[in-house]
């Protein structure tokens, strides 16, 4: 059976049938979760954030031993030290990717170098004037972020806000981004202008997915409340860096104090490892597969659509019951326009 689309100028520029990103989850997001969202007709990226080059040339090349789409990279500047991102960046441009996904505050001269590497340059953006500014560098392609997000938030308004304030007022396509979990929610998001979506926590539970199986199971049995908007998760990024986690051990033990953390300050207890390098409590990493120790006690990234999550199941069938439900709830809200 053919899945039905939305027709959208973001899937003529990316190179994908349906016009749904899956978010650069540094961990979770690596080459068979890309290649799998390929397949499926939509966007993968790969979350590079503050990973080897040798690694990310791996990565590279197992996502086009599987997948002769384009797929982008997600690399984060602000968080990642300078002499670590030039050598990303080397990399990126030296294996040719189709395309870099930027995030945080905006770099126009990253813009601008990304684009005379000839990658297409996606931007996740938090605040209204950042879009702005992303264009105006350059960009060819806006994710605005919402506060509904999982992992790390930018900005504090709600996605329905930061729409309002972008759709119709920028001439490069505008993804959304935030709490993005069922088809009802993609098509809120194109009823609201949006020119496609970008889904991060749908796409972590994925088989495909990185992301430890704890991670996973915790999100399929969160319920709507279960997340939570703090500094807390800071050590290994900069200060006032906000997180959206799944209450844990470590939230609980905070009671009200949920901001106001700095990550020179917090203690370092090492509660796991992952392939011999230690995690500490407090700090940004969250479980992969590779992950042992106290899981529990970790970053476990969710975004509140996470309520809407009740399965760990393939890519494809995320992706393609977003798309069905998505072009459902659309054909129906049309019908009753009179």
């Amino acid at each position: 059976m053919i899945v039905p689309t939305i027709t959208s100028k973001l899937s003529d520029l990316l190179g994908c049938r349906h016009p749904i990103l899956c978010a650069g989850m540094g961990g979770p997001a690596r080459s068979e979760l890309a290649a799998a969202v390929n397949a499926a007709g939509g966007f993968g990226m790969l979350g590079m954030v503050r990973e080897s080059p040798e690694l990310i040339r791996q990565e590279i090349a197992e996502t086009r031993r599987h997948t002769a789409r384009p797929f982008a990279v997600n690399l984060i500047p602000a968080g990642t030290k300078p002499e670590l991102l030039r050598a990303e960046l080397d990399t990126c441009f030296a294996e040719k990717v189709p395309a870099l996904c930027f995030f945080w505050d905006v770099r126009p001269d990253l813009v601008a170098e990304a684009k005379a590497a000839g990658c297409t340059v996606l931007y996740q953006v938090g605040w209204p004037e950042d879009a702005f500014a992303a264009e105006a560098a350059g960009a060819d392609v806006i994710i605005a972020q919402g506060v509904e997000a999982g992992g790390h938030v930018r900005g504090t308004l709600p996605l329905a806000v930061l729409l309002g304030q972008l759709a119709g007022k920028l001439n490069v396509p505008l993804v959304a981004t935030g709490g993005i979990a069922s088809g009802h929610d993609v098509a809120a998001a194109f009823s609201l202008g949006a020119d496609g979506v970008q889904c991060g926590t749908a796409f972590l539970v994925a088989t495909e997915s990185f992301a430890h199986d704890y991670h996973k199971q915790r999100i399929v049995a969160a319920k709507a409340g279960d997340t939570v908007h703090t500094d807390l998760f800071a050590i290994n990024w900069p200060p006032n860096s906000p997180v959206r986690v799944l209450r844990n051990s470590v939230v609980e033990a905070a009671g009200g104090k949920l901001w106001g953390y700095h990550p020179d300050e917090l203690p370092r207890e090492v509660i796991a490892e992952d392939n011999g390098a230690p995690m500490h409590k407090y700090d940004t990493n969250s479980p992969l597969r590779t992950t042992t120790g106290n899981l529990e006690a970790m970053a476990l990234y969710a975004g509140e659509g996470a309520a809407r999550i009740t399965a760990i199941r393939p890519a494809k069938d995320i992706l393609e019951d977003l798309m069905r439900d998505a072009a459902a709830t659309l054909t129906g809200l049309a019908a009753r326009v009179g």
